[in-house]
């Protein structure tokens, strides 16, 4: 999820959409192998359900990124609405409760290990080189970054800032169907208001990393470390019996601090600047 924010954030963009939609291509593998025997469903109808879910979550982003791209609307009213609409169709669809009956081989996925390193931490770590790969060695890492400084400029030299945010945000919404599936395999069910806490801590995850909250700037490898941090930090709290209302609120101050850090870092430069 922190993955599929942090591009919408280099476009000076956000997606507020994230979990909802990691929910709703959960909900939609769930369905499929529901529809497939359930608990007996096999390795095909997980394999299609797969498909289905990623298309989910990428329609949803495509959706944003033309609405955003075409209309000019701001990223967080389109974003917003879009988790607004997400969950109501998923409350609707699902009455409000959980879908369960997951067949058992896709608890490796959630809860498995090879040489002693978590599954998902290996998908996330696969994720991560993508992500570094696409924002350092393609063209459209580049016009995301050069969106994000200034969409104007961009404009006028020729870059067509439609389409990269479109692409943007439908790549955004994929690695949230990702992240949704991961989610379905950990919990053995999905529900529309699962893991909601985790909105604000991609947020903080990729300020932390170093990614400027106006775009232009951000390095996918930061974010990565960040998000190692924070994941420490909230084992010590688990291990200290701390509640996980405590842990939400401890994600808020952080995110104040790192705010109140930066303005203090970017003043005393601007004042260096001006004593040089």
């Amino acid at each position: 999820l922190t993955l599929a924010m942090l591009l919408p954030i280099l476009t000076g963009g956000l997606n507020l959409a994230i979990t909802f939609t990691a929910n709703m291509a959960g909900l939609t593998l769930a369905w499929v192998l529901q529809s497939q025997g359930g608990v007996d469903a096999g390795i095909g109808a997980f394999v299609l359900g797969s498909v289905l879910a990623i298309a989910v979550g990428a329609l949803s982003g495509l959706i944003m990124g033309l609405v955003i791209a075409y209309t000019k609307a701001h990223p967080i009213l389109v974003s917003l609405s879009m988790m607004i609409f997400l969950r109501g169709l998923g409350e609707f669809l699902t009455r409000g409760g959980d879908v369960s009956g997951i067949p058992g081989f896709l608890a490796p996925i959630g809860y498995g290990s090879i040489f002693g390193i978590p599954v998902p931490l290996l998908i996330f770590i696969a994720c991560v080189l993508i992500w570094h790969v696409l924002l350092t060695r393609m063209k459209l890492g580049f016009n995301t970054y050069m969106i994000g400084s200034n969409i104007e400029a961009t404009r006028y030299s020729g870059i067509n800032t439609r389409k990269v945010q479109v692409l943007v945000y439908t790549l955004s919404g994929a690695m949230c169907a990702v992240a949704g599936i991961i989610m379905l395999a950990r919990f053995n069910s999905v529900r529309v208001g699962h893991g909601e806490s985790y909105l604000l801590i991609t947020v903080l995850a990729c300020f932390l990393g170093g990614v400027n909250p106006f775009g232009g700037f951000g390095r996918v490898i930061p974010v990565f470390v960040a998000l190692v941090v924070l994941q420490l930090l909230s084992s010590g709290l688990n291990l200290m019996g701390a509640s996980q209302h405590l842990a939400t609120a401890v994600w808020g101050i952080l995110m104040i601090t790192v705010m109140i850090l930066r303005w203090l870092a970017g003043r005393l430069k601007f004042l260096n600047t001006n004593r040089g």
